[in-house]
């Protein structure tokens, strides 16, 4: 049995929509003063760029970047340096397809990708980005690890945590204030019925259709206890995961030994 504890660290960095040079300086600001001993911290969804909602799809590839473009170079240094994996998402462009993509890189330079599965039809994401049609799920420190996107959090069946193949769920996002309190609610819902952490980082600040976000994050244990810690004025979220009493709760309340059997079907099934 793992007994190595996880120390994980939010920011819910303040997206300045559109201006990827202001929001990549800040990313480092941030993770200058981000507490030594964690192991992993996680930023919004697209925080380098911000959510482009509503937008034409040759407006939206201006922004996009390769696997190798400047974000994740960016992010492959601030890993290596500081010794901590990183995670969040940014706007991808392979063979000419747009992605939001998610992403998991660890001090190694070992590198993982998610692509988001739902897109938020009511902003026309499914107009400019392709949809994912596979899960990721790493292992780090012990950890097995899985990352979804914002509206992915409303879809039960695709976070299913089935046979616990995943001890922390990370749900990075541009989650609307107005919205904020369903959010919340999916969090909660999704540590507990998958028996897991789950790390919801959402974003601070104004988009361009005058959307307020207010960088609601926390951390969540797999009773559906919130156990966030905020020690300090930069907004920083910290939370330290224990395996063992993960671990022994799963074996002392195997709700997941009961759980139905499914398969999902390719996106490009869907009809």
């Amino acid at each position: 049995m793992n007994t190595t504890d996880l120390k994980v660290a939010l920011v819910p960095l303040q997206i300045e929509w559109g201006d990827k040079i202001k929001n990549l300086a800040e990313v480092k600001r941030f993770m200058n003063l981000i507490h030594r001993d964690a192991d992993i911290v996680i930023f919004p969804e697209t925080f380098s760029t911000g959510f482009p909602s509503m937008e034409d799809k040759e407006f939206v590839r201006v922004m996009a970047e390769r696997n190798t473009g400047e974000t994740m170079q960016m992010i492959h240094q601030l890993a290596n340096h500081y010794n901590i994996a990183i995670a969040g998402s940014f706007i991808a462009d392979t063979g000419g397809l747009l992605f939001n993509r998610g992403f998991i890189v660890e001090p190694s330079g070992d590198e993982y990708f998610y692509d988001k599965r739902h897109l938020f039809t009511m902003a026309n994401e499914h107009v400019v980005f392709n949809p994912g049609d596979s899960h990721t799920c790493i292992r780090y420190r012990g950890w097995n690890i899985s990352i979804v996107i914002c509206y992915d959090i409303r879809f039960p069946v695709w976070c299913r945590n089935q046979d616990n193949k995943y001890d922390l769920l990370i749900c990075v996002a541009n989650w609307p204030k107005v919205r904020v309190d369903a959010w919340n609610k999916l969090l909660f819902a999704r540590a507990i019925e998958n028996q897991s952490y789950v790390c919801g980082v959402n974003c601070k600040g104004v988009d361009k259709n005058g959307y307020e976000y207010d960088g609601s994050s926390m951390i969540i244990d797999y009773k559906g206890n919130d156990i966030s810690i905020r020690i300090d004025e930069t907004g920083i979220v910290y939370a330290t995961l224990c395996r063992s009493r993960l671990d022994s709760f799963r074996k002392k309340f195997p709700v997941w030994d009961d759980s139905d059997e499914f398969f999902i079907k390719n996106m490009s099934n869907k009809k």
